[in-house]
């Protein structure tokens, strides 16, 4: 039985009769094995001493066995451990007879924390689990209603001895463990106190590890099944509302998290993204202890700084903040302040994750609950003001005014005129610095990295879009991850995947290990485009990514225009680009594969995209470059030969069919922008390049003659023509050409 009996203290009197494994009394008779002998030695030669004060006056010395000598101090140390046991039930059972000792209840639980904090026999440790148990099960006030110390140490004790390497110790301290959540989620239903307490005396244990203090992290990991299994056991509570056994594998699954993940960060030093990753899970893992959060997510910060990333390490104080200002709102509502971490949503939707709305979240009220300077008006600021700090550092000017609208309500309210014209100088520079950069701004590069093969372990089968420094291309963060991995598994067993094609699993060496690296962009949708206008705000809350990979029907991935199809994947991530970390994992994959027709759509819609870009830009150089893309190229790939492959049917008069009139008004955009860009550059042009011109002119007028018959509007199908009675009507002259802007 779990519970300590209420007449335990009769039978530990009874003990000392029924003492197993105790050590042989001395004896007396010269029976016995080792005895006391004033003129022999033991019956371990070499293993004596000579007692140092003997009260021997024949000359003679006294010895005796250490081993023995062990035995007796033993179970001294144990009696008058007992001793006091006894005493503490004693005295629990008059203050339980009376109404007016009841102070005294805290003073027997500090003594029963003090042995469960020093080194005891497992013995007494049997008996101290029971008292211990039976005394939280009688006054559960004593930890849930009073000083939260004592729930806080008696948790660390009982973690402590859930590691114990003896299965007896570690057998109560499961059992005790378990009834001090039940009794927790008894009163309340939820056990939100002792989940943060259990957490948060993990975090220290781990942190405690050193020559002097051994953590065995098997034997804890056999303790919490052994709780998991009394709680999946216990049919009085599961059937309660919000099932009781499902929050307490909830707790073992999240400590067992923050075990592996401790532990794996010193194998992972020099791997920054699996640290990284590994210090994001320990703090997710503390999401119900906000000091412990809070204190995770500033060393995420920064590493993140040591680095050099400075959008990532804005974000860390971004979660921060939005941590404080969520428990700030729940002490006290003041109209000034945030409300929660909902006020950061829109400068990251990833603030969100720091809303407290799970029934594990203890209130701020509690003693020794968000007491630290960082949970303060002062505290919050200061957050924000570093985070527009890195938020500046990064480019990310938007950002830092949306960073300070919190800080200048507080401000305003609290009448501080120096801190708001010190934060407006501030503002006014990020301003200028927007207005001053217009496009010119470049933001970070995204890659899809695919991890296959078991020698990954939790990464196998995994893929995640990577954030890299801006300009980065794919050769080198290719090089850098097979430099990494190819040193860590070996260069005969790594093996880089230089296409974009779909991994078939099947086909794969199990031995080897298998890097996909894919460039990605960033995709969004026609109705999005319209909102999201400059490059920040293309670049910023971003979490779907596209790439292409061509193919054609017999497997090659080029081939002709009239048999190259392209198979583009959407990718969705968990989080938003910037996070709090550089790589996020693939939630969802959508491929759509184009047919060669809308292959060629999209690539004559993308060169009137670049040459309308170059135009606003008023760039010669990149005005020039983007012309000899459209129009300099007449053979192979260019307009011309797009159009004999496509729409040769057209110039017969055939009638064109949806995808066939799309290309053909695409071919009437491009001439006409061409048009425009071959205005502009010839007042760039100097004397020098007066025949690159005219060779750029040559090769537009060239494709204006081919494409006339295609630019023409199209003719309506033969039974629209019978409905209306008449033949089609003959186009006039100014619409069955686009007049070249050079003529």
């Amino acid at each position: 039985m779990m519970l300590g009996s209420r007449n335990h203290a009769k039978e530990m009197m009874q003990r000392g009769a029924s003492r197993k494994g105790a050590p042989p009394s001395p004896s007396t008779d010269g029976q016995g094995g080792r005895r006391w002998n004033k003129t022999s030695v033991s019956s371990v030669p070499g293993t004596a001493r000579t007692l140092p004060d003997s009260l021997d006056h024949t000359g003679h010395s006294l010895v005796w066995d250490p081993e023995l000598e062990a035995h007796i101090e033993g179970n001294l140390a144990t009696e008058v451990s007992m001793i006091v046991l006894d005493t503490l039930f004693v005295v629990e059972q008059v203050v339980s007879s009376t109404e007016h000792s009841q102070t005294l209840l805290a003073s027997v639980l500090r003594v029963m924390l003090h042995a469960l904090n020093t080194t005891q026999s497992t013995q007494f440790l049997q008996h101290l689990f029971a008292l211990q148990r039976s005394l939280v099960s009688k006054y559960p006030n004593l930890l849930f209603d009073e000083a939260t110390e004592h729930c806080a140490a008696l948790c660390k004790s009982l973690l402590k001895h859930c590691s114990s390497s003896i299965s007896g110790v570690r057998s109560q301290a499961s059992a005790s463990l378990y009834l001090l959540m039940r009794q927790n989620y008894e009163i309340g239903n939820n056990f939100a106190r002792v989940k943060m307490q259990v957490t948060m005396s993990l975090s220290s244990l781990v942190a405690e590890i050193s020559n002097n203090f051994k953590f065995n992290e098997e034997h804890l990991r056999k303790s919490l099944k052994t709780i998991l299994t009394y709680a999946e056991q216990d049919n009085e509570l599961s059937d309660s509302f919000n099932s009781f056994p499902e929050q307490v594998q909830d707790l073992v699954f999240n400590l067992h998290m923050i075990l592996s993940d401790t532990v794996k960060m010193k194998e992972y030093l020099d791997d920054p993204e699996m640290h990284m990753d590994l210090m994001y899970r320990i703090a997710k893992g503390y999401q119900t202890s906000p000091d412990l959060r809070l204190t995770w997510l500033e060393n995420m910060a920064n590493k993140h700084k040591e680095q050099g990333h400075h959008a990532e390490a804005g974000m860390c104080l971004v979660h921060s903040a939005a941590l404080v200002s969520e428990y700030l709102h729940m002490l006290e509502d003041r109209r000034y302040m945030p409300n929660g971490a909902v006020t950061y949503s829109k400068l990251t939707p990833n603030a969100l994750d720091e809303s407290a709305v799970s029934d594990d979240i203890v209130s701020p009220d509690e003693e020794g609950i968000c007491n630290g300077k960082n949970f303060t008006e002062n505290g919050l600021i200061e957050f924000l003001e570093h985070a527009a700090e890195e938020f500046t550092q990064a480019g990310m000017y938007e950002a830092v005014n949306e960073v300070y609208k919190p800080v200048i309500k507080i401000v305003e309210a609290n009448r501080d005129f120096k801190k708001l014209a010190e934060i407006h100088k501030k503002l006014f520079k990020a301003f200028e610095k927007i207005e001053s950069l217009q496009g010119k701004r470049v933001f970070g590069t995204y890659f899809r990295v695919g991890f296959y093969g078991r020698r990954f372990d939790d990464l196998d089968g995994e893929e995640f879009v990577y954030k890299e420094p801006m300009l980065t291309k794919l050769p080198e963060i290719a090089c850098r991850l097979e430099s990494f991995y190819g040193t860590k598994y070996g260069t005969d067993n790594l093996i880089i995947i230089k296409d974009s094609k779909q991994v078939e699993l099947s086909k794969l060496n199990p031995d080897k290990a298998y890097i996909q690296i894919t460039f990605a962009e960033p995709y969004f949708d026609n109705y999005e485009l319209r909102d999201r206008v400059t490059a920040y705000e293309r670049n910023h809350n971003i979490c779907r990514f596209i790439f292409s990979t061509p193919f054609t029907a017999d497997g090659s991935p080029h081939g002709d225009l009239a048999e190259q199809y392209k198979r583009k994947t959407i990718l969705t991530t968990v989080n938003h680009f910037p996070y709090i970390k550089t790589r996020i994992q693939v939630a969802q994959q959508k491929q759509i594969v184009l047919t060669p027709i809308e292959v060629a759509i999209e690539d004559i819609q993308m060169k009137v995209a670049k040459i309308d870009a170059a135009i606003k830009a008023n760039d010669p150089k990149i005005l020039q470059m983007e012309l000899q893309g459209c129009i300099g190229t007449t053979v192979n790939q260019g307009p011309i030969e797009i159009a004999r492959v496509f729409l040769r049917d057209l110039f017969d008069g055939k009638v064109p069919s949806k995808h066939e009139n799309k290309l053909r008004l695409c071919f009437k955009e491009l001439l006409k922008k061409s048009g425009d860009a071959l205005k502009r550059n010839r007042q760039f042009i100097k004397k020098d390049q007066e025949a690159y011109q005219n060779q750029l002119e040559k090769s537009y007028h060239q494709c204006m003659e081919y494409l006339k018959p295609l630019i023409q509007p199209a003719p309506l199908p033969a039974n629209q023509v019978a409905r209306q009675g008449q033949s089609p009507a003959r186009p006039s002259v100014g619409e069955m050409s686009v007049t070249s802007p050079l003529v």
